[in-house]
Order: structure tokens, then C-alpha cells, then sequence
């Protein structure tokens, strides 16, 4: 599947910093190092049925961040990311609305790519649907069955078995405690009162096919479709090699999602899924998290047509911190338009700015994003740096030796000051 078009990232003349981001796993903060020079990331791409709304849009953005500041630090960026295009709700929603799934999915795939590039959101090398995915889906399957890791039912329809004894073990993700798991597992596109399971939280490996549903070839495992979590960790594995440097997503994919690509990754491969867990918060709106099924979304596309900028989209979801939930309003997109406004003057003003205090601009705005990605502390250098620029008449004020601050804001935190 093809991914979108890149932005062009200014090189800066110095190397950054590495950053310390915060291990949902661990539960403490943990330096990402890479290996050998390179650094690994799997994101958790979306269900195409309604692309692509604020939420979805922080994320992406989060780790569009860092993989600027894995690159800005010298490292090459492995990034990969899957987008489920077949799934239950993706079928439920072509239903209703009487749109073929494969046309459904498609048309909106094709409306998130041109989102995340409005939005300078550096691509993945490997942007991968599970569809084209499938046989090796089903290879993995086929040796969980064979590993004693998952089992039949009398439907066809195949489970992963949560008490396989695996390192690190079920629930290193997450911490969740049982009861936790269970309620989220139902929230979350879990079946954990389907008949025959051995446990209400095993989760779904392969779908038997059932009439009026797509389905595929799947060797030993009979006709059908994969489940939802094994998809990632197939993917994951072929793509990028596990374990990743970072597995990233949304908090409401720590449970069930992530836990359980964990636990497929143990059993399947006898590796971790990942060294790294982050999660980014959630994003309101009208007081309730932004989501599909509430119907209070605030889609990127809607607000493109109607004029944003997509730079100001992009400094509100900066303004907060990226593991922070937050709630959207109208009064957030004037404020960044303000604040968009004084930093485009301040770099057509960068002339007057002395070498040596761009620099220490440039590392300040360095430290801040080494530091758990703080975005909301990197806009807030920016705020002063254009403080000095206010009264300064508007125009270009000439050729700048070194580094531009400009091409730092491009680089690192992928905002355009200047055409």
C-alpha cells in the first residue's frame, strides 16, 4: 500500500539530542538509544471508516515528533504503520451506509494520507493494510495453534490462549488488574461472552468465514479473516523486526490491543513485541473523549475546507503535551493562528537575531523535545523568541549566517515559518 508524499526536513549544522520518553510498560522514563545507528517504530494505524479526526491526528503528529527528533540526533528512522482495512466496524459502517467496505475503506485510507501530509507528517517506509497482509497473518496463526498458544472452537473461529506462560508475562503492559481487563476488553472490541472460550478475555486470532463476509484463504486455519491484535505484530515482525525500539498508539490501545500483541510476540517468537510502550492521550470535545461512536468528531478535513491553516492545526495539537488528555475548542485554533503569526514575523526578522543566540535558541528548543517530547515548553520558547520581533516592521530583513531558528522549528517540530 502506498504511503504520502514527504515533507523536506532542513539539516541542521550540529547534532541533537536523544530523547527520554516516558515507558508505559516500565512505568518510568527510559532513553531511546536506538541500535547501530538506528532507531524502530511501529505505530498503530487506523480503521478507515472516518478519517481522520483530531484524536487520531495528535497521535500521529506525537510520533511524527519523534522520529524528527530520533533523525535531528543522527539516527536512521525505521517507521512502519498498518491500517486495519478490514475489520467488524468497518463492514458495520459500509452496511449501513451502503458503500462496498473495499470502496469504503479506500476513499477514506486516501483522505488520511492527504491529512497527514497538510499536516508535514513524515511517512512510514512501510505503510501496510492487512489485507495484503493475510497469508502471513495466517502463518503466525497456524504456529500459535501448533505452539499449544491457541485453540479451535466448534465455529472455526480461533483463540489465543492468555494463560500461555510467557516473558514478559500477560499484563506487563498494562498493569491492568482482571476486572479491568475484562470491562475494557468489552469497550474495546473484545468478545468476552462468546460461548466456548476458555477465557472470557482470550481474544480472537481468525474468523471463520460466515456468509455476506470477505474472506481469504488460510491454509490449515480454513476460509476467513484475522482478528484484530495479531495483525500488528505480523506486520511489526516482517516490516521492522521485533522487538521495535517503540510501539506507539492511542492510551486506549494499552488494553486490550497492545497487551495482547505483547503476548502474541512472546509465544509466537519468544521475543518482545517492543522496548518501548508510549501512548499518547485522549482528545475531547463538548466535554466526552473524541470518538467515533459519540459522534462528536472535529475531522482535520472539515477543517481544512473550511480554511484553516494547516500549520495552526498542527500548533494546537503542539500545545499540548503529547501523553496529556485535552479538550478541543474553536478559542484554540485563534490562539495558534496568533501565535503562527508572531512566529512567521519573528523568522522573516531573524537577520537581527545574533548567531550565537539562535543557537542557543536551537538547543533550547533541543532540550525541551529531548525531555519527553515536551512540545507545550519548545511553543513556549518560541512565544519569547518572538517577543524580541513584535515591534520590528514586517519584511524579509535579509540573509542569516548558520542556522536559521526557522529551519530548526521546520525540522524539529515540523511547522513551516517560511515558503
Amino acid at each position: 500500500m502506498k504511503s504520502w508524499s514527504a515533507p523536506e526536513l532542513p539539516s541542521l549544522s550540529t547534532p541533537g539530542i536523544l530523547p527520554t520518553v516516558f515507558d508505559t510498560g516500565a512505568r518510568s522514563p527510559r532513553k531511546l538509544t536506538g541500535k547501530d545507528g538506528t532507531a524502530t517504530l511501529y505505530v498503530c494505524g487506523i480503521t478507515p471508516y472516518d478519517a481522520t479526526h483530531l484524536g487520531h491526528a495528535a497521535t500521529y503528529v506525537a510520533f511524527d515528533l519523534l522520529g524528527r527528533v530520533w533523525r535531528d540526533a543522527g539516527l536512521d528512522v525505521v517507521y512502519v504503520q498498518n491500517t486495519t482495512d478490514v475489520d467488524d466496524p468497518l463492514l458495520e459502517r459500509a452496511e449501513a451506509t451502503g458503500v462496498d467496505w473495499r470502496e469504503l475503506a479506500d476513499s477514506q485510507i486516501q483522505l488520511f494520507r492527504d491529512d497527514m501530509e497538510a499536516l508535514r507528517v513524515v511517512p512510514p517506509q512501510d505503510y501496510v493494510g492487512v489485507v495484503e497482509s493475510i497469508p502471513q497473518i495466517a502463518e503466525a496463526v497456524a504456529a500459535l495453534i501448533e505452539a499449544g498458544a491457541a485453540y479451535t472452537l466448534e465455529t472455526g473461529d480461533v483463540y489465543y490462549r492468555v494463560a500461555t506462560p510467557v516473558q514478559p508475562p500477560f499484563g506487563s503492559v498494562s498493569h491492568d488488574d482482571k476486572a479491568t481487563m475484562l470491562r475494557l476488553s468489552a469497550e474495546r472490541g473484545g468478545d468476552p461472552e462468546t460461548p466456548g472460550k476458555e477465557n472470557p478475555l482470550d481474544p480472537l486470532l481468525w474468523r471463520a468465514a460466515r456468509d455476506g463476509e470477505p474472506s481469504w484463504d488460510g491454509g490449515s486455519l480454513g476460509p476467513g479473516r484475522p482478528g484484530w491484535h495479531i495483525e500488528c505484530t505480523v506486520i511489526a515482525e516482517e516490516k521492522a523486526g521485533l522487538p521495535v525500539d517503540v510501539q506507539g498508539g492511542g492510551s486506549d490501545l494499552v488494553f486490550p490491543h497492545h497487551e495482547m500483541g505483547a503476548a502474541h510476540s512472546a509465544a509466537w517468537l519468544h521475543r518482545p513485541l517492543a522496548k518501548t510502550y508510549m501512548h499518547t492521550g485522549m482528545v475531547g470535545y463538548q466535554g466526552e473523549k473524541m470518538s467515533k461512536s459519540k459522534g462528536n468528531l472535529v475531522l482535520v478535513s472539515q477543517l481544512l475546507a473550511e480554511g484553516v491553516d494547516p500549520m495552526v492545526i498542527r500548533t494546537v495539537l503542539l500545545s499540548n503535551h503529547y501523553r496529556s488528555d485535552w479538550m478541543f475548542t474553536p478559542e484554540l485554533l485563534e490562539a495558534a493562528e496568533k501565535r503562527l503569526a508572531a512566529w512567521r514575523h519573528a523568522a522573516d526578522r531573524e537577520a537581527e537575531c545574533r548567531e550565537g543566540l539562535r543557537g542557543h535558541i536551537i538547543a533550547l528548543l533541543r532540550e525541551a523535545l529531548a525531555d519527553d517530547l515536551d512540545s507545550p515548553r519548545a511553543l513556549g520558547i518560541l512565544d519569547e523568541w518572538a517577543e524580541h520581533y513584535a515591534d520590528s516592521p514586517a519584511g524579509d530583513a535579509g540573509p542569516v549566517s548558520g542556522d536559521r531558528v526557522a529551519d530548526a522549528v521546520d525540522s524539529l517540530l515540523g511547522i513551516r515559518l517560511r515558503d
